[in-house]
């Protein structure tokens, strides 16, 4: 039996939490997809968790936060963030502060892939 690495995709876009786990389940990642961060706070994926695509804003606790509050509980989820608001300024704070990556919606499947296996390997 092959084991998946679980990808969990926190976004407030529907369209995103629709589209993209079918992306990547074609990618071979298994995918749930939750509407905010602490939706993915309270779920029971979170210690599955090899990788999190997560939005930079979102109402409530916005994707730094989320990356935030994981440290505190000492959970480390290599995060791929994704956004469709902010400049480029934001991009070398999120690495600074651990992203594997950013990503600028709306960003090629190649860009995706390349960010998921590099925060696989870290993983």
């Amino acid at each position: 039996m092959v084991i998946r690495s679980l990808v969990s995709v926190v976004d407030d876009d529907e369209s995103v939490r629709e589209s993209l786990p079918d992306l990547l389940r074609e990618f071979g990642f298994a995918v749930q997809a939750f509407s905010s961060a602490e939706e993915f706070l309270e779920s029971s994926y979170v210690a599955q968790t090899r990788c999190l695509i997560l939005d930079i804003a979102m109402p409530g606790m916005s994707g730094p936060d989320l990356q935030r509050e994981l440290k505190l509980r000492r959970c480390e989820i290599p995060i791929v963030f994704i956004t469709a608001h902010g400049d480029a300024s934001v991009r070398p704070q999120l690495l600074k502060q651990g992203a594997i990556d950013c990503l600028f919606k709306p960003f090629t499947e190649s860009a995706l892939l390349d960010a998921l296996n590099a925060a696989l390997r870290t993983n």
